[in-house]
This record gives structure tokens, C-alpha cells and sequence, in this order.
């Protein structure tokens, strides 16, 4: 069986690596080399993460087993321990902000005492309205209107009004009761599958995508601009002249059914309403910090987030990269670089295409809808924006074992038949 895998991401790789020894694998990738947005770029020999920050780490046993055993060995890595931090109200504190309540009476007590009161009065019926219902309903309306509303507003350039609350699964640490209290009277830690994370040796994350696309057959510079099925040879024709038997997608589902023939209008019209936020990027040389990262909530800047690469390598160099959402020119990124001293001189830029899905209140409908049909036409479409969901890269790759299990229990299936 011959397998077209559109796209060469962490999920195209990972999903090519595991059929590739079964079936004869082809992955179509558009740009000229693979990796997708974990790809990091070489700047003054810094690995530069050109769209946000990638580090692996999972709660999954079978993604730890393909990647340690499969990859790249446990040796070729060293584990970090997240330290990050939130610039709250010109104060910095400890991420997770729940658990920094200390911190926040020392500079504004009044705000600490709500926050404490807001939290342990918040009604959580398990029934939300929308995103900023969910934060007022698990964190109380103090925490919710001081950081987590106004820091949403800017991370999704979008009313929290009007997003869907079903991406925060496994994203945001969400304590209870007893962790709160624990907080407040000694110490809480965020227990978060990336609290800790791997990092390659190498200080360079192409490291691990290179060992992923070893062995592979990745054609580059093939952007699919046509996709039909043929009755009469039950093929998959890919730009008129590329044949195989079945189709993996990896590529945004926006973007896939105008490219399929005769593909329903009305299913082309819910791929188009699928909304995703391009992100900008700077990388500086800056002054010390023992961070991984610090979050900024305020509205004086148009950064949302520092991501400390230095404090990933090994040893810890001073570089940090900035990001900020949607598409910021170079002078933008600079200037507002300039107001913080911490952020010493900018090395390098970019702007991304697809950075991360938006869920607004119909992306879920629409995202079923374009799903449905894909799976109607047998195209098995996994990832990111494959699936239109905010996957790290272990859920990438854990999608792709999924669907190798899917598959071998598929043929298996029709052997005894």
C-alpha cells in the first residue's frame, strides 16, 4: 500500500516513522526542508524557535517509548524544570499566579484578599457560557478581571466572550481547595506535564525533527494543489500525477477541502470560518534571569511572552525570544523590545503563517463539519491544525499512534473478512 502524508511537522514525521517499515510512505512537504513550526532557524549560532517555544515532554508511556526508543535516546536529552513568571502590576511572580498569592499581598493586599475570597466563593457548576465564564466560575471574578480575562484578550486577540472554553484541557494548571490553601500557607507547585521538559543536547531542537525524519521519504517543495479519487483504480491522485492508496493529512483542514475535487461547497464554506492567529517573533541578546519563561498580561507592551531560550541549553546562555500575536513589523517588535532594559539588543525576526487555532463559538461546529467529511471520503487527517485543536508535540505524536493502530486494526479487520 503506497501512503501520501501531507505535510512534514512533528505529526507528518511522526506518523511516516511509524508506518514507513509496513507500507511504501511518500510525505509531501511545500516548504524546502521539513519540520514545520517546530523548526527552529540558526542565529549566531542560537537555535531560534521562529513560532513560540517547542520542548517535549508527555504523560503518555507510548509517545515517551517512541521517543526515547525510536528518536532519539534519553541520554541525547537533559530535563529542565520549568521556573516561569507573570510581570503582574509591575511586579514579577510566580506562574502559576493562583499559587502566588503571597506575592501579590506583599505589594497589594486589598487584591490578595479578594482573589483568596473571590476563589473559595466561585460557583463551579460545570456548565459554561464561554471562556470568560469558565475563568470567572473556577479562579472567582477577582483573578479572572485582574489577569486571566485581560491575558487571554491579548494571547487570542479575541473577546473571551466569544471563544470556547474546551482548549484549557491540560493547558492551564487548575487548583482545588486544598492546593490553593497549600499555597497560601507553604508551598504550591505546578504539577502540569510540561512543568518538566527535555531538552535535545545538542541546545538545538532540529536535533530530535532530524532523528524523526531520518530514513524517511520527504519530498520537498510539492505544494498540494489538487487531490482526487479515481473509481476505476480506487487511487488517490495528488496534482494530477501522483498516485496512491490512501491519504494522511497533517496540513490545515482550512485550507484541505478546496483543494479536494468536487468537495461540497457548504463543506468548503466551514473549513473557510475555521480561524487561526498568525504570531510574531523577535530573538534578543538580553541580561541574565533564572526564568523559562515570563508571561505578560498588561496592556503597555504588545508581548504576551518571553520565552527564555538560553535558560533550555546547556550551559545557560542570555537569549531570549519574544512573541507577540498576529503580524508585528520588525520596527513594532524593536520599539516596544525597548521598554524593558532586561531586553538588551534584537538579533532576528519572523512571522509566522499558522501559529494556533482560535476557539471561537463556532469553531466547533465547523471543525465537526469538515472532520465529518473527511472521514466520509476515508482521508485520516491528524495534528494541530489536521485537527483544529491547540496540540504540543507529544499529542501531535500521540495522534499519530493513534491512528497507526487505527489503521493496522482496519487491515487486520478486513483480512478475517
Amino acid at each position: 500500500m503506497k501512503i501520501a502524508i501531507l505535510g512534514s511537522g512533528i505529526t507528518g514525521l511522526s506518523i511516516g516513522k511509524l508506518l514507513s517499515e509496513d507500507f511504501d510512505v511518500e510525505i509531501l512537504e511545500k516548504s524546502s526542508i521539513h519540520g514545520g513550526i517546530a523548526r527552529t532557524k540558526s542565529v549566531n549560532g542560537i537555535s531560534y524557535h521562529v513560532t513560540g517555544g517547542h520542548c517535549f515532554n508527555s504523560k503518555y508511556p507510548d509517545v515517551l517509548d517512541f521517543v526515547f526508543q525510536h528518536v532519539m535516546h534519553k541520554d541525547k536529552w537533559h530535563k529542565i524544570t520549568r521556573d516561569a513568571a507573570i510581570k503582574f502590576k509591575g511586579n514579577e511572580i510566580n506562574y502559576p499566579i493562583e499559587f502566588a498569592i503571597k506575592q501579590i499581598a506583599s505589594f497589594d493586599n486589598e487584591l490578595a484578599i479578594n482573589i483568596v475570597k473571590d476563589f473559595l466563593n466561585a460557583n463551579d457548576d460545570n456548565s459554561y457560557e464561554n471562556l470568560e465564564d469558565w475563568f470567572r466560575k473556577k479562579f472567582g471574578n477577582a483573578l479572572a478581571e485582574e489577569y486571566f480575562i485581560p491575558y487571554n484578550q491579548k494571547i487570542w486577540n479575541r473577546d473571551p466572550k466569544e471563544m470556547d472554553p474546551s482548549w484549557v484541557k491540560d493547558k492551564l494548571p487548575i487548583p482545588n481547595v486544598k492546593s490553593f490553601f497549600q499555597s497560601l500557607i507553604g508551598t504550591a507547585k505546578d504539577k502540569m506535564p510540561h512543568s518538566e521538559f527535555y531538552y535535545p543536547n545538542t541546545n538545538n531542537q532540529n536535533s530530535f525533527i532530524d532523528n524523526l525524519a531520518k530514513g524517511l521519504n520527504i519530498s520537498c517543495n510539492i505544494e498540494v494543489k489538487s487531490i482526487s479519487f479515481e473509481d476505476n483504480t480506487k487511487k488517490w491522485i495528488i496534482n494530477d500525477n501522483l498516485y496512491y492508496d490512501k491519504i494522511i493529512n497533517t496540513i490545515p483542514i482550512n485550507e484541505l477541502p478546496k483543494l479536494i475535487f468536487n468537495c461540497p461547497e457548504s463543506i468548503i464554506k466551514s473549513a473557510a470560518k475555521l480561524k487561526y492567529n498568525k504570531v510574531s517573533t523577535m530573538l534578543w541578546e538580553t541580561n541574565p534571569t533564572k526564568r523559562t519563561w515570563t508571561y505578560l498580561p498588561d496592556s503597555d507592551t504588545i508581548f504576551h511572552r518571553y520565552i527564555h531560550i538560553g535558560n533550555f541549553f546547556k550551559p545557560k546562555i542570555n537569549y531570549t525570544i519574544t512573541e507577540a500575536i498576529g503580524e508585528k513589523s520588525y520596527e513594532e517588535m524593536s520599539e516596544n523590545g525597548k521598554k524593558d532594559p532586561f531586553l538588551v539588543k534584537p538579533l532576528d525576526y519572523h512571522v509566522s503563517n499558522h501559529a494556533y487555532v482560535i476557539f471561537d463559538d463556532n469553531y466547533k461546529e465547523n471543525k465537526e463539519i469538515v472532520l465529518n467529511y473527511l472521514n466520509k471520503i476515508s482521508i485520516h487527517t491528524i495534528g494541530r491544525f489536521g485537527e483544529w485543536e491547540y496540540y504540543n508535540m507529544d499529542i501531535c505524536i500521540k495522534s499519530a499512534i493513534e491512528l497507526k493502530t487505527e489503521i493496522f486494526n482496519n487491515l487486520y479487520s478486513k483480512n478475517e473478512k
